[in-house]
């Protein structure tokens, strides 16, 4: 699963930004994106994303929803929670290296979790960053 936005805490539509693509990267809808160098890269660990792809690159750009505070996003857990430990609301975790999923990490974790399905690798998660 990508970051899909799934919920915002106003009621305002969200405005698709164009940023420069990096040189021979692809992108993905629902990936997590920070900016470096000026363009666009896929953001993951403990780097919390600046933007959410929307759309496939063109004409050297790529088109982006700015994550903000009011704005929840669905994905799912790349990884399951060590044994003993459970994840629940309020918990931060960092991001999964393909930049589309959230891990179990918890150890400086950047998407704080608002709603959990399960504690298996594809579980349900709802996150805001």
């Amino acid at each position: 699963m990508a970051f899909k936005l799934y919920q915002m805490d106003t009621g305002i539509t969200p405005p698709i930004e164009y940023m420069p693509a990096t040189a021979n990267e692809a992108y993905a809808v629902g990936e997590a994106l920070k900016i470096a160098s000026g363009a666009v890269t896929k953001c993951s660990g403990t780097t919390a994303p600046a933007l959410v792809c929307a759309g496939p690159a063109k004409d050297g750009n790529v088109p982006c929803v700015r994550v903000q505070k009011y704005m929840v996003f669905g994905t799912t857990l790349s990884a399951a929670p060590g044994e003993g430990v459970t994840l629940v609301p309020g918990t931060k975790v960092t991001i999964a290296t393909d930049g589309m999923q959230v891990t179990a990490t918890t150890t400086s974790g950047v998407a704080e979790i608002v709603a959990i399905e399960g504690q298996t690798v594809g579980s349900v998660v709802h996150v805001r960053f």
